[in-house]
């Protein structure tokens, strides 16, 4: 975490490697972080993008006593998402869904980078929270939309369930306010992302089981099943994606950011890497067609078609699901390769289709 009036230290990995007077490629492979004696991280455990305090790095490289960090909690820390996820007790993928709640979103900064939360709206957010505070709106009328804004269905459909695993689309329609395709949507996904946080932690568990242990009823135990293996593949791929996204920003192609994996469909995965230094505002992996250049930077995938996206400025970059990064940044960079249409389409889980 970033401690209570210690933002103007925040350092990253580029910064640090200048200081260093080694290019960031040098950095990043000889890890000179790894020394016991080297000031530990200020972010949290496996977060992507590492900060340290410069104040603490700049007495280590002079060879001077290393200033300690204020040790108690303070309202004004800064908490990542892992940090705010743990604080409210909460996974990071459960914290992306709560920060959207207006008495915690315009609160949230960037500190090099990536999103911070002061600990007194989590802390706050909480008491709210356990109150039962802003429960939502109690019903829907007939023939009206959704009620709840989209980005905070997920942690209000998540509410019920910790009160009731078995509860019906009809009463998250009810207490959330959703429609009935709103909720069938949601519903199975926040239970397949529970299966599989389950798996995770106890990967003998099958997924059959890990559904009766969570209490879902054998009525809703297949739709939750297939968005479970949906939510697995998306974590399996994410750390790929993400390795591309940080060769892309080696190459000076793109900014540092963190890869979010989105279902196009109920079982279909899809993901964006926004670029700062091509011709492309950004690329799109859509695990159906591989990767892909993308027209917009704003919605880089698009609406879900069924088809394959065609068009100016779209090009399909390889005939693998998943090249290695260094493929894809030469074939990015020469605009000669590729193709206008995927000559390779693959089924979500990977088989193909010819």
């Amino acid at each position: 975490m970033i401690r209570a009036g210690r933002r103007k230290y925040a350092q990253s990995s580029e910064e640090l490697a200048a200081a260093m007077g080694v290019t960031i490629g040098t950095f990043r492979n000889k890890q000179p972080y790894a020394d016991e004696a080297f000031p530990a991280l200020i972010s949290s455990e496996g977060a992507r993008v590492k900060l340290w305090d410069s104040e603490q790095t700049a007495a280590h490289l002079a060879g001077r006593l290393v200033p300690e960090l204020p040790q108690e909690d303070d309202e004004q820390d800064l908490l990542d998402r892992n940090e705010a996820g743990a604080e409210l007790g909460v996974s990071p993928k459960t914290w992306d869904a709560y920060k959207t709640h207006p008495q915690i979103a315009p609160h949230l900064t960037k500190v090099k980078g990536v999103e911070h939360c002061p600990r007194g709206i989590v802390q706050a957010f909480r008491v709210a929270k356990d109150a039962g505070a802003d429960a939502g709106p109690k019903g829907r009328p007939k023939g009206s939309g959704d009620m709840v804004p989209r980005d905070e269905i997920s942690a209000r459909v998540g509410d019920l369930l910790d009160e009731d695993p078995a509860v019906t689309l009809a009463t998250v329609q009810e207490r959330v306010g959703l429609s009935y395709t709103a909720a069938a949507r949601a519903l199975p996904r926040l239970r397949g992302e529970r299966i599989a946080d389950l798996l995770e932690a106890e990967p003998d568990v099958t997924l059959e089981g890990a559904a009766t242990r969570l209490g879902y009823p054998t009525a809703v135990q297949r739709t939750a099943l297939v968005s479970a293996a949906t939510e697995l593949r998306a974590r399996q791929v994410q750390p790929y994606l993400q390795r591309v996204a940080d060769v892309l920003v080696g190459a000076g192609l793109a900014d540092a950011q963190d890869v979010q994996v989105q279902r196009l469909d109920v079982d279909v995965l899809a993901a964006a890497a926004l670029l700062s230094g091509s011709g492309a505002p950004a690329l799109v992996w859509d695990e159906r067609y591989g990767w892909r250049t993308a027209i917009s930077r704003r919605h880089p995938i698009g609406k879900e078609t069924g088809t394959p996206p065609e068009g100016d400025g779209i090009r399909y970059l390889s005939e693998n699901q998943q090249p290695e990064p260094a493929e894809l940044l030469a074939a990015l960079t020469d605009g000669r390769r590729g193709s206008n249409y995927p000559k390779t389409v693959h089924r979500a889980g990977g088989a193909l289709q010819g």
